[in-house]
């Protein structure tokens, strides 16, 4: 077989990597000047800077921990941001700690008593109708009002009673003095930065790896091929936004080197006030445990944006208009181009971490090759 991947993201990588080991010829193609999608790093000042914003490898699946320790070797960082709320610092996610600084509770029992005693002033929903009622009916209004909306209401752009409850259901709150963002047993951050996880899964002679080039510069000369395509991109785009367009929030990134060693003590400070511009200011050196130049550090101020044609799509707005149009793509690919397989987050228009998006990659291989066989 002759397999044409669109994006060297995680999603195509592993395929591809995949695919190469079992002797098909396989043909990367990436409109960028670079591999790696949004986990791409670049050194600078002698530390790995996260170009699209921070990512923490977590897993629960250990096949998958297994799996891309293939391509890199892992420290043991673990994700515990801080917030800023107007100069006042506050723990994450919600725990003892944070409870202490806001109210000087000291056991689980005072923190659960005080929570209960706030969210009485409210009417509460039996169902929240929106992520307001939702957050106050999980942790209260003092928490909510500090360190939810208006981080919430800068990343979505929309008031936070405007917003779904769904968004905010999983939200980890905590009875413990523990710091852990993520539950997950596996956790960490490659020595050296992600690229070279993309490098070694493309290193292989059945893999040819073409930059600089967009699929919708020769898309109908591509699908009349021999090759069978895996296509990473935005479904609605592949398909001219002919049932609509879909709706995502984008990210811009501001970076900056600055002469110090130490900027904000902490990897991720997120700015949960609505006065700051931006979420959050990312310290890449703290990743790979203060490594870099000596006298430097590089940081990076997230800003949130509506997305529009022509820009980064990062985060899919799942909501039930959003849903249904996916829907219909879905159904649409099957009956126009069912020798086209849609993968990632935009091809399958679902917020993936990279675990998931690993192991949604694997299922797909798994699909493919036993048909094959």
């Amino acid at each position: 077989m002759r397999y044409l991947i669109v994006g060297s993201g995680l999603f195509g990588s592993v395929f591809a990597h995949e695919a190469a080991k079992r002797n098909h010829e396989v043909k990367v193609i990436e409109k960028s000047n670079h591999i790696g999608g949004n986990i791409y790093t670049k050194e600078i000042e002698g530390i790995q800077v996260h170009q699209y914003g921070a990512h923490i490898f977590h897993t629960k699946m250990e096949n998958i921990w297994e799996y891309v320790q293939q391509f890199a070797e892992f420290n043991n960082y673990i994700n515990s941001p801080v917030a800023n709320f107007n100069g006042e610092i506050y723990n994450l996610p919600f725990n003892m700690n944070t409870f202490n600084k806001l109210w000087g509770v000291i056991t689980p029992s005072e923190a659960k008593e005080k929570i209960e005693s706030q969210k009485k002033g409210y009417v509460l929903e039996k169902n929240p109708r929106n992520l307001e009622e939702q957050a106050i009916s999980l942790i209260g209004p003092d928490v909510y009002e500090k360190l939810v909306k208006g981080y919430t209401e800068k990343q979505w752009g929309q008031s936070a009673t405007e917003l779904p409850a769904f968004i905010i259901r999983r939200l980890p709150v905590r009875f413990t003095y523990d710091n852990n963002y993520f539950n997950d047993p596996f956790q960490g951050i490659p020595v050296g930065g992600y690229t070279q996880i993309i490098e070694r899964m493309l290193d292989h002679e059945n893999i040819d790896v073409q930059l600089n080039c967009d699929f919708f510069d020769r898309k109908q000369e591509y699908i009349d091929s021999d090759y069978k395509i895996v296509f990473t991109g935005m479904i609605d785009q592949f398909f001219d936004y002919r049932l609509g367009e879909l709706e995502y929030r984008s990210l811009r990134f501001e970076n900056e080197v600055l002469d110090t060693d130490n900027y904000q003590g902490n990897a991720v400070v997120n700015y949960t006030d609505a006065e700051a511009p931006y979420t959050r200011i990312i310290e890449h050196k703290h990743f790979e445990m203060g490594n870099g130049n000596k006298g430097k550090t590089v940081i990076t101020r997230e800003y949130p944006k509506k997305w529009r044609r022509g820009d980064d799509p990062y985060y899919p707005i799942n909501n039930d208009r959003n849903k249904k149009m996916y829907s219909s793509y879905v159904k649409l690919a099957r009956d126009e181009n069912a020798n086209v397989i849609f993968g990632g987050r935009l091809g399958q228009y679902r917020y993936y971490n990279m675990d998931q998006t690993i192991m949604a990659a694997l299922q797909v291989v798994k699909r493919e090759f036993e048909e094959l066989a």
